[in-house]
C-alpha cells in the first residue's frame, strides 16, 4: 500500500490580491470553510517540506479563498508566495462522511474481486461529472472502476484493500 502523506493540499496560491499582502488561492478541498477556523497553514512546493505560516485572515471571494499571513504586508511579499500549495497536516483533516474517502486513502489500495482474485492497485482517481473513477493497474493492464456501490462493494482501509464486483466491469 502507498505511503500516506504527512500534509494534505487544500488550495494553491495563484496570485497576489491587492497591495496589502493578501493572496488568492484556488480551493482544492470539499471543506473550504474549515480554513476560516485555522490559525496557521503550511506552504510549499510539491516534493518540498512545507513551512508553517501564521494566518492573519481568511475570506472567500468569487469561488476562491483570500489569505493574509502575518509578516506578509505588501504585494511584493505576496508575489513570492505565488504557486505555493496551501497544506494542512493530514492528522488534522476533517473526518469524511460515511462511505466517502480522501484521495490519499484510496490511491494505493489493492483491488480484489468478489471472486477472491487480486486484480491490481488503485494508481489514480479521475473526477468526472457524475462520479469518481478509479484507475487500476494490474497484471492484465489498466482498467477503470466507477466509484459507485454497484462496482465497489467494500473499502477496507485497515487492510489496504477494496473489493470490486468484476462481473459488473
Amino acid at each position: 500500500m502507498a505511503e500516506r502523506p504527512e500534509y494534505l493540499i487544500v488550495a494553491q496560491i495563484v496570485a497576489p490580491f491587492g497591495i496589502h499582502g493578501e493572496v488568492k488561492a484556488n480551493i482544492w478541498t470539499d471543506f473550504p470553510d474549515r480554513l476560516a477556523n485555522r490559525t496557521s497553514v503550511f506552504l510549499g512546493r510539491e516534493g518540498e517540506q512545507p513551512r508553517e505560516y501564521a494566518l492573519r485572515g481568511v475570506r472567500f471571494h468569487q469561488g476562491q479563498v483570500l489569505l493574509s499571513f502575518v509578516g506578509c504586508d505588501d504585494r511584493t511579499s505576496a508575489e513570492a508566495l505565488r504557486d505555493l500549495y496551501v497544506q494542512i497536516p493530514a492528522a488534522e483533516a476533517a473526518p469524511t462522511p460515511n462511505g466517502s474517502y480522501y484521495f490519499h486513502q484510496i490511491i494505493g489500495l489493492d483491488v480484489w474481486g468478489t471472486d477472491g482474485r487480486l486484480w491490481g492497485t488503485v494508481t489514480e482517481i479521475l473526477t468526472t461529472a457524475s462520479n469518481d473513477v478509479y484507475v487500476v493497474e494490474g497484471q492484465h493492464g489498466q482498467f477503470l472502476v466507477p466509484a459507485i456501490p454497484d462496482f465497489v462493494r467494500q473499502v477496507d482501509l485497515e487492510h489496504g484493500r477494496m473489493i470490486v464486483d468484476m462481473t459488473a466491469i
